[in-house]
């Protein structure tokens, strides 16, 4: 399993589905898209080089000037605050509002000279990907997290990567149990109309978009970001859907740790989905591929478009960029 913040892995729960292994409604809290940086008055140059140097990854990122009552004045407007001041501070004036994990603001705090990074509550709320965004000035990020202390990637970080929220909060206690006893396996994916009987013990993720595109992508071993990116950009070209429409790209575990794919895909905000062979197999595309006369795999391009596309369709088929990436576009 990839232990990337960007990738997550799927299985198929039903005969028809697809598998494998594998941002979004704010109240649901995986993932922070509003912030707000609140900091004494002496520390507003570095509020601002903080807002320049992270801003572009947010919807709004605004600047709040501290006095004793700004948490409580502005809980519950920002996904996630970041306090550029002592961590005891930021204990001491946001403990009294903490209600519920799944509706409060992350609380992140950072020093002045941008050394740490601390999730202080909603880790998996926000907390840890602000404190990651940090890291890009130079922060070290301070998760204490089970499943990021431990490397590895809890529920919630799979649904991000899905471009999916959970619906039933309290379950994650014993899934993330699950994820740090390596027990949980593959998230299992059901297309509906159907039913389905689960127990306490099963997160329910729920995708977040109803009209989305998936970006099948194969490569050659080290294609850079930007070939990845210009791929993807020409994929998407004549169509009807741009970057902003893609849930998630998809690829095959054997391509799973490309660095230029991560990278691309990290740049652009977008998860990473890998699918096992097997799941590729029941998807193959329409486009002969080398890589089955050679390796015996799928062309893992068309066949993952198609396995993480909702209704399985292949809009756009295989094409192909400097001889390097390979993209489909599944839906």
């Amino acid at each position: 399993m990839s232990t990337d913040s960007n990738s997550g892995t799927t299985d198929d729960a039903s005969n028809d589905d697809s598998g494998g292994h594998c941002s979004t409604p704010d109240s649901d809290g995986e993932v922070a898209e509003e912030i707000a940086i609140v900091a004494f008055e002496r520390k507003w140059d570095t509020a601002e080089e903080i807002r320049d140097g992270i801003g572009d990854r947010y919807e709004a990122i605004d600047l709040l000037e501290y006095h004793g009552d700004v948490f409580a004045e502005h809980w519950g407007e920002y996904d996630c605050f970041v306090g550029l001041m002592a961590s005891g501070i930021a204990m001491r004036k946001t403990a009294g509002l903490l209600d519920d994990k799944w509706e409060d603001p992350a609380v992140v705090v950072v020093d002045e000279a941008l050394t740490w990074a601390i999730p202080l509550t909603g880790g998996h709320h926000g907390a840890n990907q602000v404190a990651d965004d940090l890291a890009s000035m130079g922060a070290v990020p301070a998760m204490t997290t089970a499943s990021e202390a431990a490397g590895k990637q809890g529920v919630e970080e799979r649904a991000k990567a899905l471009d999916a929220h959970v619906v039933n909060g309290d379950s994650t206690v014993a899934t993330n149990l699950a994820v740090l006893d390596e027990e949980l396996g593959p998230v299992a994916r059901l297309d509906g109309p159907t039913a389905v009987l689960a127990g306490e013990d099963v997160t329910v993720l729920k995708r977040n978009s109803d009209d989305g595109v998936v970006l099948g992508t194969g490569s050659v071993a080290g294609a850079e970001a930007e070939q990845f990116e210009a791929a993807w950009r020409a994929a998407l070209d004549g169509t009807d859907y741009d970057l902003s429409d893609v849930e998630f790209v998809a690829t095959g575990t054997r391509k799973a740790d490309e660095d230029g794919l991560l990278e691309a895909a990290e740049e652009l905000g977008l998860g990473v989905v890998s699918f096992e062979k097997s799941t590729l197999e029941e998807f193959e595309g329409p486009t002969p591929s080398r890589s089955r006369e050679l390796i015996g795999w799928p062309g893992i391009a068309e066949a993952s478009a198609i396995a993480g596309g909702r209704e399985h369709d292949l809009l756009v088929e295989k094409v192909s960029h400097e001889d390097a990436v390979t993209v489909a576009v599944g839906r």
